[in-house]
């Protein structure tokens, strides 16, 4: 809405109301301007709790092979069946 808008709309108000959005656009003055966009107050609760309730909602995962403790023996054995399964048996076993 542009401000030639906004005044046209401002001509249709009595005297009173008039004086009444004056006032209002002076105490406008005063506070200062939020960029749009921004969400006027905090939010209620803190993002630590957002994030625990979605951990929550989540569930366990299963993890593969959790007998393994070291995470570098970890990976390496993912790694290994990724890369079995992507290649395939060629028979080079043989």
């Amino acid at each position: 809405m542009t401000i030639s808008e906004i005044l046209e709309q401002a001509k249709a108000l009595s005297p009173q109301e008039r004086k009444e959005l004056a006032k209002r656009l002076i105490d406008l003055l005063d506070e200062p301007a939020v960029p749009a966009g921004l969400p006027l107050a905090a939010p209620a609760e803190h993002w630590g709790e957002n994030l625990l309730r979605l951990l929550e909602a989540i569930g366990t995962i299963e993890m593969l092979h959790p007998e393994i403790e070291d995470p570098v023996e970890w990976v390496k054995r993912i790694r290994q069946e990724q890369q079995q399964k992507r290649l395939g048996d060629w028979g080079g076993d043989e």
